[in-house]
């Protein structure tokens, strides 16, 4: 089976399982891990921020920025299409308390003069707006970069509110590596960032949140309260070590590969991709070929490929460190047979 469902299905290499098997190891609600100390530090480093914080996963490193800088009743600004809103549970607002504010962006972009206009003015019949949230490369939006440019005004018209920014970089290192910008000058407009380990990364679990070293010890009480307290928690965060020393620049490939499916799905009659591939996902409609998204799944399926719907008639492929060109191949060839079969 060919999986291009997610850059999430991939399995630890072997480096990874080694390093778990071998981590040095301690308590790490007090702070006694040494591997999980290190992945910490080195992530810290690697984004140019004062400290970090290992949590389970995006979504609740996520929710920690939300219940570190707002209060119960404040207002969060973000894109309309961001996983935040359209992909973790209402997590925000259930955890949290605050209120979603969603901005329609474009390729996942937000207008500095539309967030500008969202910022509550002092009025009694308003919420504060206390946090503004990028989501960079944007899912919903085919992994699409959010334009560095587009960070420094928003976030420069954020510190003039003291309006904290928040950056859901579960891709960034894909944003990264496709852009050429440094995962430091990204982070250097935000106030925290969360990014994924386990996504095209590849390692088994985890992320990192990362800020200053007043907002880490805060969110640090948050990851406790949400259960995320871990003890010897350097088998997992040994892969994750691993990942960022190894599994960085390799992303390339899969922005290779995804570019590659693109060009080969556009080739086949009544298929359009729906994205400009800028990193390792794409969207393509199958209407005109006959489909729903839900019927041309169920018969990709039939011919050994996965993905998954994003749409009534979008189909979303994410390819990842264990689909190689032969496997972009042979998808192609069975989703050229699909469309010949009807």
């Amino acid at each position: 089976m060919i999986d291009l469902r997610s850059d999430t299905v991939t399995k630890p290499t072997e480096a990874m399982r080694k390093a778990a098997y071998e981590a040095e190891v301690g308590d790490d609600v007090y702070g006694e891990d040494p591997t999980v100390n290190k992945l910490e530090e080195t992530a810290a480093e690697m984004l140019g921020k004062e400290a970090a914080l290992f949590v389970t996963s995006g979504t609740q490193g996520n929710q920690i920025a939300a219940l570190t800088h707002c209060r119960p009743g404040d207002e969060v600004i973000l894109e309309a299409n961001a996983h935040i809103y359209l992909f973790e549970g209402a997590a925000i607002s259930a955890f949290a308390g605050v209120q979603p504010r969603p901005i329609q962006g474009v390729r996942g972009a937000m207008d500095p003069q539309d967030v500008a206009a969202a910022i509550r003015t002092e009025d009694i019949h308003f919420p504060d707006t206390t946090m503004i949230c990028f989501e960079n490369t944007h899912n919903k939006a085919g992994g699409a970069i959010l334009p560095l440019e587009n960070m420094q005004e928003i976030y420069k018209l954020a510190k003039e509110k003291d309006i904290a920014v928040h950056l859901d970089g579960a891709r960034l290192f894909n944003a990264s590596v496709a852009s050429g910008i440094s995962l430091k000058e990204y982070a250097s407009y935000t106030d925290t960032v969360q990014f994924c380990l386990s996504k095209g990364l590849g390692a088994p679990v985890g992320s990192i949140i990362a800020g200053s070293k007043p907002f880490i010890k805060k969110a640090r009480k948050w990851r406790k309260r949400l259960g995320g307290g871990l003890r010897q928690a350097g088998v997992i965060a040994a892969p994750g070590l691993i990942a960022l020393q190894e599994n960085v620049e390799r992303l390339a490939d899969d922005h290779h590969n995804a570019n590659y499916l693109a060009e080969g799905l556009a080739n086949i009659s009544g298929l359009v991709v729906e994205n400009n591939v800028e990193t390792n996902i794409l969207l393509v409609n199958v209407e005109k070929a006959g489909f729903t998204s839900d019927s041309f799944l169920k018969e990709l399926k039939n011919k050994g490929v996965l993905a998954v719907p994003f749409g009534p008639s979008t189909v979303r492929f994410v390819t990842n460190y264990g689909v190689t060109k032969d496997d972009i191949d042979q998808a192609l060839l069975a989703v050229q047979q699909l469309v010949n079969e009807i």
